[in-house]
């Protein structure tokens, strides 16, 4: 079973959502939204290190309102940049060294279950890289500043990304000592280093909290979610909750 370090961006500053107060602390179902989050991997055997990166803004209030659940959860906190890739590439600066392979996971991306975080898991540890991803269902049209329709985008063979994105340890190292600055996922700048990234079928309901229509959505799913069945203690998920 491969080792896995798993790096939670969340020091976006969430400017679509229209709230003062920073999107990971709304709550979903009584729960901040990155904690929820953090929860899919506290529990796994497969995970050695978890790293959740805030903006320096929020360092203070996470540690005052949140520091002891941090604590037991086992999670170090990182300050992050002005952008996401900057924002992962200061936690890679300290990646657990008995590591295998590193998680990127959005912090707003509350609604994942385990099995498609073993699926994903199990096919970076294969092909050395590996994304949740679901196929475009909806017409796709690109638009002009004035909000007229320029072009409609044929979506034979698209698939929005979603995250875990899942790397063999040197793979991403390697891709993040070249240009960051332009790429929205760390796929893109595996891709751009030369190697091929697999797909792995995810679920609508891996929803990335966006604006508070997003967070309405995933109050409603989040009860849906596959859950594993109960395993023994070798398996990679136990059924303790924090």
């Amino acid at each position: 079973m491969a080792k896995v370090s798993v790096i939670v961006p969340a020091a976006g500053a969430a400017k679509r959502f229209g709230k003062k107060q920073n999107k990971i602390f709304q709550r979903l179902k009584g729960q901040p939204l990155f904690i929820r989050t953090l929860e899919a991997f506290t529990a796994r055997h497969d995970v050695v290190q978890i790293q959740l990166v805030v903006s320096e803004a929020n360092v203070e209030e996470m540690k005052r309102r949140f520091g002891g659940n941090l604590g037991l959860m086992g999670v170090k906190l990182v300050i992050g940049g002005d952008r996401r890739t900057q924002s992962v590439r200061n936690a890679l600066t300290s990646i657990a060294e008995d590591a295998d392979l590193i998680c990127v996971h959005d912090a707003v991306r509350p609604c994942v279950s385990q099995l498609w975080i073993d699926a994903v898991f199990a096919q970076a540890e294969k092909t050395g890289a590996a994304i949740l991803a679901y196929p475009v269902h909806g017409t796709l049209k690109k638009v002009s500043a004035g909000q007229t329709i320029e072009q409609t985008i044929p979506r034979t063979d698209l698939w929005e990304a979603q995250t875990p994105q899942v790397f063999r340890k040197d793979l991403l190292l390697g891709a993040y000592e070249k240009d960051i600055l332009s790429a929205t996922d760390d796929a893109q700048l595996v891709e751009a280093a030369g190697h091929p990234v697999s797909i792995v079928m995810g679920d609508p309901r891996n929803i990335k909290i966006t604006t508070p229509g997003d967070l309405a959505l995933a109050g409603a799913v989040i009860g849906t979610v596959p859950k594993p069945k109960p395993k023994g203690p070798g398996h990679p998920f136990a059924e303790a909750q924090w």
